[in-house]
C-alpha cells in the first residue's frame, strides 16, 4: 500500500520528442488476451513481456519506448519517440509500432492522440501556422508551467483517427515535459470517457418526459380521489419498473462520467495556464463546450433519481388511501358484527323465555303423572287441581335455575 503513491510515475521526456497515445475500453474477459497481445510485441523486439496480473509495463522499442497501463475500464498505450518531425505531426511516434499489431489491440478505441513537443523559437505564436498544423480548425491554447512552455489543440479527430496536441518547449525540464505529456493524454482520454454518458442521457430524456407527464396525471387523479386503486397501483408499478430499469442501465455510466470530469478539471488546473493573446485557454474551451455536456448527463441522472422518489411518494399516498378505505371497511364490518351480537342476545333471551315455558310444561306433566299415581293408590284429591297449583311454583323454580346457569356461564367466560 505504501508503494501505491509511487505507482505509474510519468515518463521523463527530453524535447524535442513525439508521442502517440491510444486508450481502449476493454472487458474483463479480454484481460488475458490483452497481456498475450502485449507479450507478442515484446517477443518481436526480444524483450521480456509483462507478468501475469501486471497492471503496467514499459517496453523499449529501438529508439522509442512504449508504456502500457491498465485502468478500471480501459487500458492506455503511450509510445514516445525522440526527435522532432520535419513538421509537427508529419511522422507520429505510432509509426514505430507494427501496423497489424496496433489494429489487433483488444478492446474498443475510445481515444487516440498525437503529441509533438518542439523547441520554441522565441518568436510570437503565429495563428496562421497553428491553424495549418491543425488542418485549419480553430485552435485553443495557453502558456503553461509559468511560461516554461505552451500547449495547443483543436480537440478534433483528424483523418488518421487521432487528435493533436502541440507543445512548445521554452525551458521545460525533462520531468516537467513528461508530466505535461501525461496530463495532456489523460485530458483527452478522460474527456472522451466522460462523454460516453451523453448518448445515454439523450436517449433517456424523451422517455423521462413521458413518465413525468404520466406520473403528473396519475398524481392529479389520486389527489382528486379518482380512478380504481388496483389500476392506479398497476400503472405506478409499471412506471417504477421503467425508472428502475433506466437507473440500472445508466447509473454506472453517469457515476463514471462525474469521476472522469473531476479528473479532467484537475489535470487542466495542473497545467497552470496563462492566456495567450487571441486564443481561448483550454479551461475556457472546456467550460463552453464540455461542461454543458456533463451538466446534461448530471441532470439526466438527477431526474431519474427524482422520478424514482416521486413514484415512491405517489405509491405511498395510494397505500395510505387504500389503508383508509380498508379501515372504513373494517369499521363497517365491526358495526355489522355488533348488530349481529345484539340480535343474537335478543334471540337468546327469547329462547330462554321459551325454555322456561318448556321446562314448566314437562315438570307439570311429571307432577300430573305423580298425582294420578297417588290417586290410584287410594288418596282422594283431583290431579288437575294439583297440577294447576304446582305450575306457578314450577315456573319460579325454572326461571331462577335458568338465570343462575346464565350467570355461572358469564363468570366462567370472564375467568377465561
Amino acid at each position: 500500500m505504501a508503494e501505491e503513491v509511487h505507482a505509474r510515475p510519468p515518463e521523463t521526456v527530453a524535447a524535442p520528442a513525439r508521442a502517440s497515445y491510444v486508450a481502449v475500453l476493454i472487458d474483463a474477459d479480454d484481460r488475458a488476451r490483452e497481456l498475450a497481445h502485449l507479450g507478442a510485441l515484446c517477443r518481436r523486439h526480444g524483450v521480456a513481456g509483462p507478468p501475469a496480473g501486471a497492471t503496467h509495463w514499459r517496453i523499449s522499442l529501438g529508439a522509442g519506448r512504449l508504456k502500457w497501463e491498465r485502468h478500471g475500464e480501459f487500458s492506455g498505450y503511450l509510445l514516445i519517440a525522440p526527435g522532432a518531425s520535419p513538421r509537427p505531426f508529419a511522422e507520429p511516434a505510432v509509426a514505430l509500432l507494427p501496423a497489424d499489431w496496433l489494429v489487433a489491440v483488444p478492446g474498443r478505441t475510445i481515444a487516440a492522440v498525437h503529441v509533438d513537443i518542439v523547441s520554441r523559437t522565441g518568436q510570437a505564436v503565429d495563428a496562421a501556422a497553428l491553424a495549418e498544423h491543425f488542418g485549419g480548425h480553430a485552435v485553443a491554447g495557453s502558456n503553461i508551467a509559468e511560461d516554461a512552455g505552451a500547449v495547443f489543440t483543436d480537440f478534433c479527430i483528424h483523418d488518421d483517427g487521432f487528435s493533436r496536441w502541440l507543445v512548445l518547449d521554452n525551458g521545460l525540464t525533462q520531468g516537467q515535459a513528461g508530466r505535461t505529456l501525461q496530463r495532456l493524454v489523460e485530458i483527452e482520454a478522460y474527456r472522451l470517457l466522460t462523454l460516453l454518458a451523453l448518448p445515454i442521457a439523450r436517449r433517456q430524456t424523451p422517455r423521462m418526459l413521458d413518465i413525468e407527464r404520466e406520473l403528473a396525471s396519475l398524481t392529479d387523479g389520486l389527489a382528486q380521489g379518482q380512478g380504481d386503486d388496483e389500476d392506479l397501483l398497476h400503472q405506478l408499478t409499471r412506471l417504477a419498473a421503467e425508472v428502475e430499469s433506466g437507473l440500472a442501465a445508466s447509473q454506472f455510466r453517469f457515476g463514471a462520467s462525474r469521476a472522469y470530469f473531476e479528473l479532467v478539471t484537475r489535470r487542466i488546473a495542473e497545467l497552470r495556464e496563462s492566456r495567450l493573446s487571441g486564443l481561448q485557454t483550454i479551461e475556457e474551451f472546456m467550460a463552453r463546450r464540455f461542461t454543458p455536456a456533463v451538466a446534461t448527463c448530471n441532470t439526466a441522472a438527477q431526474r431519474l433519481h427524482g422520478l424514482s422518489e416521486r413514484i415512491a411518494r405517489a405509491s405511498s399516498l395510494l397505500s395510505t388511501r387504500v389503508d383508509i378505505a380498508r379501515e372504513r371497511q373494517n369499521q363497517a364490518l365491526l358495526a355489522s358484527m355488533d348488530r349481529r351480537a345484539r340480535l343474537q342476545l335478543r334471540l337468546q333471551q327469547t329462547v330462554e323465555g321459551l325454555s322456561v315455558a318448556a321446562i314448566v310444561y314437562y315438570m307439570a306433566g311429571l307432577v300430573g303423572y305423580l298425582a294420578k299415581g297417588v290417586k290410584a293408590g287410594g288418596w282422594r284429591f283431583e290431579p288437575d287441581l294439583v297440577v294447576g297449583i304446582a305450575v306457578p311454583a314450577l315456573a319460579v323454580l325454572a326461571f331462577f335455575a335458568v338465570r343462575r346457569a346464565r350467570r355461572h356461564a358469564a363468570e366462567r367466560e370472564k375467568v377465561n
